[in-house]
């Protein structure tokens, strides 16, 4: 195997895993969304905004393919230890993109049934939902730093 596949396997993995969380997250939190629907179909706008909220995750993903081929690194000529950390960098970055944007739906699935339910509480849970985000920026502060120490 060349080094450039394990490189492109590792933005893969980076990619792929950070947008099925997403997926995944958002679809937790619209079906949550439809149910509170049937009881309260006013908060439109608050459930719309808290099912949108894990898809962010996958668009982390995303950027970080830009923020690791930015350094030049994704070139026919790459040596194993950059591709390593590419490939590390991605498997770390969509672990974490995958499993923040799961349990961040959760969050957002939990208060979307609360404001159906009649509660004025979408505000404090889009507040509460950033913490799980935080790691994903977190993870992808973390390929920025990996890719500009092996550029």
């Amino acid at each position: 195997m060349e080094p450039i596949v394990f490189a492109y396997l590792g933005i893969g993995i980076m990619v792929g895993l950070a947008g099925i969380g997403s997926a995944f997250g958002c679809s937790m939190a619209g079906n949550a969304s439809v149910g509170a629907m049937k009881k309260n179909s006013d908060a439109f706008g608050n459930y719309l905004m808290l099912t949108a909220l894990p898809g962010s995750q996958g668009l982390y993903g995303f950027a970080g393919y830009f923020l690791l081929s930015g350094f030049g690194l994704l070139t026919n000529d790459i040596t194993w230890l950059k591709a390593a950390a590419v490939f590390g960098a991605g498997l770390a970055l969509g672990l974490v993109a995958m499993l923040s944007a799961i349990r961040q739906g959760q969050v957002c699935a939990n208060g979307i049934a609360a404001v159906g339910s009649g509660y004025d509480v979408a505000g404090k849970t889009l507040i509460l939902a950033v913490f799980p985000e935080l790691y994903a920026i977190i993870a992808l502060a973390a390929t920025y730093l990996i890719g500009s120490a092996v550029a």
